[in-house]
């Protein structure tokens, strides 16, 4: 077992999720409340990651973090490193491949509300700020719990776009999943093996907690909160 690339997998999915989840629960509330023109294109765009290649999407992303760029260039200046073929590139390339992960489950769960109850909030004279902790996330908690849970998934179990922001740098940009493929080539499959079995009961593990707290929760939030 490679526990190195183990912890750096974990790392990696749970600074994801710390950076990613604020901004998509923003985002995906401005998408399910707000109409304006251009709706649909902006939706479309957030959801490329999930129709584009990981291959493809770590070609750009190389392309635009490398030291050919100017802005791989400036981050140099600022940073003092590149972020490509480091920990800081794989943490930015694993946010901008996770956002569909991320943002469509929190947006159904806000399109779910319904809107009367948001009025009666309205008419409690609650501001909008208020309104979103005490009322819209109690009542859209399970797509945020979802979206936790994949964009998690989705990071532990991401290769392609590693493979081309990260390289495989032991300690630094080497994932579990990399690790497992470095095992296959090298003709280790009991390592493989071993680490691949581990990811699956995990996945299955965490996925069957997800689905019972969103139930649970689920049920709990109620529109007599108001």
């Amino acid at each position: 077992m490679d526990w190195t690339a183990l912890w750096l997998s974990l790392k990696l999915g749970a600074m994801t999720i710390l950076v990613l989840i604020p901004v998509a629960l923003f985002t995906a509330r401005f998408l399910a409340y707000r109409r304006f023109v251009g709706k649909p294109v902006a939706e479309a765009l957030l959801a490329v990651p999930l129709v584009l290649p990981p291959t493809v999407v770590g070609y750009y992303l190389l392309v635009g973090l490398g030291n050919q760029s100017w802005l791989g260039q400036w981050l140099m200046q600022t940073t003092g490193h590149f972020l490509v073929f480091h920990f800081s590139g794989l943490l930015l390339a694993s946010i901008i491949v996770n956002i569909p992960f991320a943002v469509q489950p929190i947006q159904r769960g806000f399109e779910a509300i319904p809107q009367d109850v948001r009025d009666a909030a309205a008419c409690c004279g609650m501001s909008s700020l208020r309104m979103l902790f005490t009322v819209e996330l109690p009542l859209a908690w399970p797509g945020i719990v979802t979206a936790i849970v994949l964009t998690f998934a989705h990071t532990l179990g991401e290769f392609g776009v590693v493979l081309m922001v990260g390289g495989s740098l032991p300690g630094e940009t080497k994932t579990i999943a990399i690790s497992i493929y470095d095992r296959v080539q090298a003709l280790d499959f009991a390592a493989a093996g071993n680490m691949s079995l581990m990811l699956l009961v995990f996945s299955v593990v965490v996925l069957a907690l997800a689905n019972s707290l969103s139930r649970k929760f689920g049920r709990r939030g109620g529109y007599h909160e108001l």
